[in-house]
């Protein structure tokens, strides 16, 4: 294996531990909506416990995207280049909406208002859904394919990336993190709200299932492989053991096998993107591949070392972390708590 197939390899693994992390972040942000109430039905304490599931880790989450972002400008700059081009207003509107959600999370407990709790708690609903759709609707271009020319220049527009199959990845994605992340907070919790996310997570994981197995057939149908069949497969599979251990009552289970969900699932797109990054639909020549997308061996072999000393560290941090904050988010917990904690 060559240095940059690695780094394919290396984008692909960040990538996969960003949309695992932050992905259940962005289904608790979503589910509080259906979980804590709306308007003068909505309970503080109740969007309170949810929020706090994920307070001590959402931060840390989210450097996930930061580094995979870094890595993907070093290690292949045409890439980085034509796709933050080309995409640049989704992906400006992914950062905003993420700005949007983390300054909710840090001043929605700043004042005792309800209307300002409620305003920030939509700004927290709209910064995890955005997102949540807007990558699958990337992921999905990428892999099947956009306008580029000859000079790995995309010539199309934002809409031409709202086709069937883009727009049903970004359903996939926002399905795929709200079930994940209503299964996390059915793990974080207890009492009513674990019984209510609990049913939720078994209502939304049908959906789910439906809607992720039109994108995995078409997906496999369109971009055929053994390697892409079997990821789907395991995909699949996992996705129903998840919804399986959820109807039993097995939080810790379910939320494993939705993980493994999607880090099989965007596997399944990095192996039916493979040998290329970002192929053209003009002309297959103007494709962007690992090859000619890629940096130095000089450059490539500095990131090697540095990434051999470094991501053992970001994992044993992260690890330790959960661990840390490993205890349920009671409902008793949060009503002893000052009001604006």
């Amino acid at each position: 294996m060559d240095l940059a197939t690695l780094w394919f390899g290396i984008i692909a693994f960040l990538f996969v531990g960003y949309f695992v992390l932050d992905g259940f972040d962005f289904g608790v942000g979503m589910s509080l909506p259906f979980l804590g109430g709306v308007g003068k039905n909505s309970d503080d304490v109740t969007r309170r416990q949810i929020i706090n599931t994920i307070g001590p880790v959402w931060d840390l989450n989210e450097t996930w995207l930061i580094v995979a972002g870094a890595c993907l400008f070093a290690s292949f700059p045409e890439w980085y280049a034509t796709l933050f081009s080309g995409f640049y207003l989704p992906l400006l509107l992914i950062l905003l909406t993420l700005i949007l959600r983390g300054v909710s999370f840090e001043y929605r407990h700043q004042r005792d208002g309800l209307k300002w709790k409620q305003g920030f708690d939509r700004m927290i609903v709209i910064g995890s859904a955005v997102p949540a759709f807007l990558w699958g609707v990337a992921f999905a271009n990428i892999v099947q394919g956009v306008a580029l020319d000859e000079r790995h220049v995309y010539i199309g527009t934002v809409f031409d990336l709202l086709n069937p199959y883009g727009l049903l990845g970004g359903a996939v994605t926002l399905l795929l993190f709200f079930t994940h992340g209503v299964t996390f907070v059915a793990l974080k919790t207890d009492g009513q709200l674990r019984a209510d996310a609990r049913r939720l997570a078994f209502r939304a994981g049908l959906v789910t299932l439906v809607v992720a197995a039109v994108f995995l057939v078409w997906t496999v149908t369109a971009h055929f492989s053994i390697a892409v069949l079997v990821l789907a497969a395991l995909a699949a599979l996992s996705l129903v053991l998840s919804i399986a251990s959820n109807l039993r009552g097995r939080e810790g289970w379910a939320f494993g096998f939705g993980a493994a969900t999607t880090l099989f699932a965007v596997v399944m797109l990095f192996a039916a993107l493979f040998p290329n990054v970002m192929p053209s639909t003009i002309d297959p020549a103007y494709s962007l591949t690992i090859e000619n997308a890629s940096s130095t061996p000089y450059t490539l072999t500095i990131m090697s070392w540095t990434a051999l000393v470094a991501l053992p560290l970001v994992l044993l941090y992260q690890g330790w972390t959960y661990w840390v904050f490993r205890k349920r988010v009671t409902r008793a917990s949060i009503e002893g708590a000052p009001a604006h904690a």
